[in-house]
């Protein structure tokens, strides 16, 4: 009786001081095609004793998944990130309006230096939710197919040497991944539209194979994977009803003739390498000491 008493006057509740959360929206964030959604972040790369890191900054675009833009310094600095992401903006041809770059909530990534640019470049700005990590799900992905790769090293040396091993694992990245999220396309082609192309001509090789050995495909016709027709962020789940795109189309009349696929070969990590686009050089930024 007493406490049915308390719970009308509302004295049951909890009486110490208690600070109260604020609740965050998810993000929620849409592509369906290259330059519309980036993702971007940091991680760290061991140096040569324990104690030394490098900072890898990387810019991914989250439909096609290729490396936009990168740099490696010795430091987590907004005025670095702030170069790299412009250079990024300038290379691609994007226009104001047309992009979202997500990040985490480090330092950099919530810096006025990042929102100030983003405002004069017209880019849209979106954060992932504190302590959830699954928030910038892109980044995260990349960064663990770099560093559980068979090339990837224990310690480098200097940090001249990881800018090598990085130019040299962001072509390969780009241009020759098989990545599964996208059709086992390379991150380039899709970037480049010519996806579908590669798809067709991946059909015609499976059709061919069905024609002349239809005994060896128990289950029909084989289909090429397609590519994904949107990618995002906190998306809602698709229904079961969603199924696989119909083939359309005859089958060849002759089979075209066999092919063997060329194994991976191992990443160099030489001078040979070169030096592709993405790379932004973080020792010819010069910052005014305060």
């Amino acid at each position: 009786m007493m406490y049915r008493i308390l719970a009308q006057d509302a004295a049951t509740r909890e009486r110490r001081a208690q600070r109260r959360r604020p609740t965050y929206t998810p993000p929620e964030l849409l592509a369906t095609g290259p330059r519309q959604v980036w993702s971007w972040d940091i991680t760290k790369l061991r140096g040569p004793t324990p104690g030394i890191w490098y900072n890898l900054y990387v810019v991914l675009d989250i439909f096609s998944r290729k490396i936009v833009g990168w740099l490696i310094a010795e430091r987590e600095d907004a005025a670095l990130a702030e170069v790299m992401i412009a250079q990024s903006y300038t290379r691609e041809g994007v226009q104001p309006d047309q992009l979202t770059l997500h990040a985490d909530r480090g330092a950099p990534m919530t810096s006025k230096t990042i929102a100030e640019l983003l405002i004069d470049l017209g880019v849209a700005q979106s954060h992932s939710r504190p302590t959830i990590s699954d928030d910038n799900p892109y980044s995260e992905a990349q960064f663990k197919t770099m560093k559980y790769g068979p090339s990837y090293p224990e310690r480098f040396v200097d940090i001249d040497g990881s800018r090598v091993w990085m130019r040299g694992f962001a072509g390969w990245y780009n241009t020759e991944h098989m990545h599964s999220g996208i059709a086992f396309l390379p991150p380039e082609v899709v970037h480049s539209g010519r996806g579908p192309e590669v798809i067709a001509a991946r059909q015609a090789v499976l059709d061919g194979a069905y024609v002349a050995h239809p005994e060896r495909f128990p289950r029909g016709r084989p289909r090429a994977p397609q590519l994904p027709t949107q990618v995002g962020i906190n998306l809602p789940k698709p229904s079961p009803a969603d199924s696989t795109p119909t083939i359309t189309g005859s089958l060849p009349i002759v089979s075209p003739a066999s092919r063997v696929s060329a194994a991976q070969r191992p990443l160099d990590a030489g001078d040979t390498i070169g030096k592709p686009d993405p790379e932004v050089v973080a020792v010819e930024v010069r910052l005014t000491p305060h």
